[in-house]
């Protein structure tokens, strides 16, 4: 495995989701079946924050490809 030891994204993607999911069995251990809603809104917000990860790491990678490949096209020039 090429790259940092750390990843930031990983370890907030990996965050989010568990916070997520204590948020819904924490619902439904306080609200039973009136927490279904919010368990829903929790699940959509989980689901955005996937999203958004995901988009982050994609910008990242083409930026760090784009870097790269302007690195190779001045050492060839």
């Amino acid at each position: 495995m090429a790259g940092k030891s750390f990843d930031r994204l990983r370890a907030l993607a990996i965050a989010t989701q568990a916070v997520g999911f204590v948020t819904i069995i924490t619902l439904e251990t306080l609200l039973g079946d009136a927490a279904r809603s919010w368990q829903a809104l929790t699940l959509g917000g989980m689901l955005a924050a996937a999203l958004s990860i995901a988009v982050a790491r994609l910008y990242q990678r083409n930026k760090q490809r784009k870097f790269r490949d302007r690195a190779r096209h001045d050492e060839s020039n």
